[in-house]
C-alpha cells in the first residue's frame, strides 16, 4: 500500500482506459449462469465500501440473496410490480415495454439487495442535517463504485428497481426502517454492447450533455 503522501500518477493511457470503462459499463439483464470466482463478490464489496459517504457515515447495508426461496420471492415481487408498470402504457409503447427484459433474477449467480441506514450513528450527522437524503446518495455512490469495479473484471451488473420496497424488506427480513435502494443482479454478461439496450430498441435516446448544463 502506498503511503498517504505518495500521490499516484494517472496518465493519459489510464484516463483513456477509464473512459472506456465508463462507456462500456452497461445495465446487464442477460447473464450467463456460471458462478463468479471464489471471493470475487467479497472483493468487489470491499471496493464499494471505499466510496464517498456523507460525514463518513458509511450507511450502506448489503444483503446477499443466496437462497432459492428468497430469490423466488423477489422474482414474484418483480412480476407484480412489472405488471402494474405495464398497465400504465398503451398501444405500441405497451407492446415495446412488454418485450423488454428488465431483470436477470432467474439467471444471475450473485444477487444483492442494497439498503441505507437512514440515520446512522456513524458520522455524527455531519453533512446531512439540511440534506438527509445524502445518506441514500452515499449508498448509490457505493453501488456505482461496485459497478465500475465489476466491469473492470468483465463482470456485469443490472439494477432492478421495479420492486415493492416494503415487500423486499419483509421478504429479506431486514429492519423495516432501512431504506431500500435497489436489487442488483451480478454475473458474466451473456452479450456485450457499447450502447444502452433501451437506446438500441428505441425506447429512449441519450441526450447531448450540453443540453443539461446551465451556466450562471
Amino acid at each position: 500500500m502506498m503511503p498517504d503522501t505518495e500521490v499516484p500518477v494517472f496518465d493519459e493511457t489510464f484516463r483513456t482506459k477509464l473512459e472506456d470503462l465508463i462507456i462500456w459499463r452497461r445495465d446487464v439483464r442477460r447473464f450467463r449462469t456460471d458462478p463468479l470466482p471464489e471471493g470475487a463478490i467479497e472483493r468487489l464489496l470491499r471496493l464499494a465500501c471505499l466510496a464517498p459517504s456523507v460525514g463518513l457515515s458509511e450507511p450502506w447495508r448489503f444483503v446477499l440473496v443466496e437462497s432459492a426461496e428468497k430469490r423466488r420471492l423477489i422474482a414474484a415481487n418483480f412480476e407484480d410490480a412489472n405488471a402494474e408498470a405495464l398497465s400504465s402504457y398503451t398501444g405500441d409503447r405497451a407492446s415495446l415495454y412488454a418485450s423488454l427484459k428488465l431483470e436477470g433474477i432467474r439467471e444471475a449467480p450473485v444477487q444483492l439487495a442494497a439498503f441505507a441506514e437512514p440515520d446512522p450513528e456513524k458520522g455524527r450527522t455531519v453533512g446531512r442535517r439540511t440534506m438527509p437524503e445524502t445518506v441514500a446518495y452515499s449508498v448509490v455512490s457505493a453501488m456505482h463504485t461496485l459497478w465500475l469495479a465489476a466491469r473492470a473484471e468483465g463482470i456485469g451488473m443490472g439494477w432492478v428497481s421495479i420492486l415493492d420496497p416494503v415487500r423486499v424488506a419483509r421478504d429479506l427480513n431486514v429492519p423495516p426502517h432501512w431504506q431500500f435502494i435497489g436489487y442488483f443482479c451480478i454475473g458474466y454478461p451473456l452479450e456485450e454492447a457499447r450502447t444502452p439496450e433501451l437506446e438500441r430498441v428505441n425506447w429512449e435516446r441519450r441526450s447531448d450533455p450540453a443540453t443539461v448544463v446551465i451556466r450562471r
